[in-house]
């Protein structure tokens, strides 16, 4: 296993390389090019607000800084998976012509995303200052910790869907369509105290619940997040990528014949 890590970082300015490419080609030839970067989250937070705060009320305070919280995160998240299903089909010719560990390509995507949420989280933090609501800085520290469990999260789902669509191309099809389920068993729109009791164990089964309470509870609530909330998002997190390592290691064999 550390002479994996060990490989992969020796590829690090490809990782760098290709996390530069895929933010430049993002939006490229569009007229409103970076700034799609910020029109994309305001534009669905915008609608969700309408949905969810003058029609199917929520009864959460300042219910628009709550979905813009949880929000950002899920953007991230679900476009890491999303796209990240089709990083080795998309770039079929690299890896039929040259080696290199072929870990190397969901990591970068799922790094290109990252930063994208990070850029997005300049919605996030003016929505707060315009709430009025503000921060708290004891708070706010672990928040960059909350962000790295994610994005083990999101890793180690990326490199399992990645390496399954080489062989099931439908699956890029059907990972958006789990998405969309998905978003609704999270609790970005609504406050996970109102699960009844009976079904909250599949509630928390979802890996996601206790990264975006972690999200809320930072942001929107501006209190330390329990130790119990974090644990429980890094071990999924951790076990996530160790499971999505195994599965990329054993499907890669083929990579080259299927494609």
């Amino acid at each position: 296993m550390f002479k994996k890590f060990a490989e992969i970082y020796d590829y690090r300015e490809m990782i760098r390389n290709l996390v530069k490419k895929e933010l430049r080609g993002r939006y490229k030839s569009s007229v409103l090019g970076f700034l799609w970067t910020f029109i994309n989250p305001l534009c669905q937070i915008i609608i969700y607000t309408i949905v969810f705060s003058t029609i199917m009320r929520t009864g959460i305070e300042q219910f628009y800084l709550y979905l813009t919280v949880g929000m950002i995160p899920w953007m991230f998240f679900s476009s890491s998976i999303q796209g990240g299903s089709m990083c080795i089909v998309s770039q079929q010719d690299l890896v039929k012509k040259i080696y290199f560990p072929r870990e190397v390509l969901p990591i970068a995507y799922v790094t290109s995303c990252f930063v994208n949420m990070l850029f997005c989280f300049v919605i996030v933090f003016l929505v707060l200052g315009v709430s009025g609501k503000g921060v708290n800085p004891r708070a706010l520290l672990f928040l960059p910790l909350v962000m790295i469990v994610e994005y083990v999260l999101a890793l180690g789902f990326a490199m399992i869907v990645s390496a399954c669509t080489v062989y099931l191309r439908d699956l890029e099809h059907i990972v958006g369509v789990i998405l969309q389920a998905w978003i609704y068993l999270t609790p970005i729109m609504y406050s996970i105290d109102i699960i009844p009791d009976t079904i909250m164990p599949i509630f928390r089964l979802n890996p996601m619940t206790s990264v975006i309470e972690a999200y809320h509870t930072i942001l929107y609530y501006k209190e330390i997040p329990q130790m119990s909330t974090l644990i429980e998002a890094l071990i999924v997190g951790i076990v996530s990528l160790v499971i999505g390592g195994i599965v990329f290691v054993r499907l890669q064999k083929g990579f080259v014949e299927e494609l």
